[in-house]
C-alpha cells in the first residue's frame, strides 16, 4: 500500500488523540530539539473544547507521526511581544491581522522517520486548510526558523506559497535561531497550485466537496 493510503490525519478531539499528539511533540521538541519542556503542557488539554483552537494528529498503522495546530483568530498581543521587524515586502503585519480572517498554523512537527515524506507534511495541510477554509479564513500566518536544519522553509515557500514578511529573534520556543513570519493567502495559493502543481492539488484538496472549491474559486486573483 502507498504511503499516502496509509497516513491517516483527524481532528483531535479527545484525551487519547491528545496523547498521540504529544507523543510527536515528546519526540521532536522535547527528545530531539530541546524546544519545549513539558509536552503536556505544550498542548493542554482544555485546547481539546476550545471553539478556537484545533490540532491536527497524523498516523500511520496507529502510530502517530505528525501533528499541527491551527489557532483562529490569534491575538495582536503575541506579535508586539515578539518586535517583529518588517521585511522589504512593506507589509504591515500587526493591520494587516486586524484587516484579514487570520489563523496562525504552527506547533508543526513530523517525527525523524517520517519527515523526508513530503506526503506527511502535506497530508497535516491537506486536514487544517479543509478546515479552515470551511471556516472562512482567507490567510494562514506562521514562524519558521531561519536556518534551522529541519525547517520546512522550502516546503512552505515552494510548494504551498507562503511569502515571508517580518522577522523576530524571540517566541515561544527555546530555539536561538531568528524566526521569520510568513503569510498564506488561502485563495492565491489554491490557484497558484491548482494551475502549476497538478498533482499537488489534487492531493491537497481530494475528498473537497463543491461548496469549499466554490469558497475560493471565486475572484480568481490571477
Amino acid at each position: 500500500m502507498s504511503l499516502a493510503r496509509q497516513i491517516h490525519v483527524i481532528r483531535a478531539v479527545s484525551k487519547a488523540d491528545r496523547e498521540m499528539a504529544i507523543q510527536v511533540l515528546l519526540s521532536t521538541y522535547v527528545n530531539e530539539k530541546n524546544w519545549i519542556q513539558d509536552e503536556g503542557n505544550f498542548f493542554p488539554e482544555s485546547d481539546l473544547t476550545a471553539t478556537n483552537i484545533s490540532w491536527f494528529v497524523a498516523s500511520v498503522r496507529d502510530q502517530p507521526i505528525g501533528v499541527v495546530r491551527v489557532l483562529y483568530d490569534p491575538p495582536l498581543e503575541l506579535y508586539r511581544e515578539y518586535g517583529m521587524k518588517a521585511l522589504d515586502s512593506g507589509l504591515d503585519v500587526e493591520a494587516f491581522v486586524q484587516e484579514n480572517r487570520i489563523a496562525e498554523i504552527g506547533r508543526f512537527a513530523v517525527v525523524p522517520e517520517y519527515r523526508k515524506y513530503m506526503l506527511a507534511s502535506a497530508a497535516l495541510m491537506r486536514e487544517a486548510s479543509r478546515e479552515t477554509v470551511a471556516n472562512d479564513y482567507t490567510h494562514y500566518v506562521t514562524d519558521i526558523f531561519e536556518d534551522e536544519v529541519h525547517s520546512p522553509y522550502d516546503f512552505h515557500t515552494r510548494v504551498m506559497g507562503f511569502k515571508p514578511v517580518a522577522t523576530h529573534d524571540v517566541g515561544e520556543l527555546n530555539c536561538p535561531n531568528r524566526r521569520i513570519t510568513m503569510i498564506l493567502d488561502l485563495r492565491s495559493a489554491y490557484h497558484r497550485i491548482r494551475s502549476q502543481q497538478k498533482w499537488i492539488y489534487r492531493f491537497l484538496t481530494k475528498d473537497w466537496d463543491t461548496s469549499l472549491h466554490e469558497k475560493l474559486r471565486n475572484d480568481d486573483p490571477n
